[in-house]
């Protein structure tokens, strides 16, 4: 499969250092064991800018490595373009789902499915809750989140 036949997959929450990045590198994780890299243009994105240039929390980083996950991502924000290379902006809660929604209706030619991250969820847990006041095991549970929502997006055709 030739890269501009790839697919491609933004996840977005509020500051991109907790939810997202762990998402990314859930997907990113799924596509490398099931061989598909070349299929999937991976990515994560905040819709705000408060974090740009930020490693992940480290719980964040912390919980990744529990489940033997690196990630060298550094928080950014979604952009314009996005909107217009991404095939799918997944995100974390219906705030993030606002803002996006709001961002596109600014962007012609908005290619993006913008969706709740959630929606993919078999355990119907369509929010996927900020860990960035609570606890290590607040990041767990956003984790096990990310890997059931991703593998089940991941298994729909595309």
């Amino acid at each position: 499969m030739a890269a501009e036949d790839a697919k491609s997959v933004l996840f977005v929450c509020l500051g991109n250092i907790c939810r997202s990045p762990i998402a990314e590198a859930v997907f990113r994780k799924l596509v490398t064991e099931g061989n598909i890299e070349n299929k999937w243009v991976i990515d994560s994105g905040a819709v705000s800018n408060w974090n740009v240039g930020r490693a992940p929390d480290a719980r964040a980083l912390s919980c990744l490595r529990n489940h033997a996950i690196q990630t060298g991502h550094k928080a950014r924000q979604v952009t314009k373009d996005d909107f217009l290379t991404f095939d799918y902006m997944l995100c974390m809660d219906e705030s993030n789902l606002r803002d996006l929604k709001r961002k596109s209706n600014s962007v012609q030619n908005c290619k993006s499915q913008i969706e709740l991250l959630g929606s993919y969820d078999p355990q119907k847990q369509l929010i996927i809750e900020d860990p960035y006041y609570g606890t290590d095991e607040d990041f767990e549970t956003v984790y096990q989140q990310c890997l059931r929502c991703c593998k089940a997006f991941l298994e729909k055709p595309h």
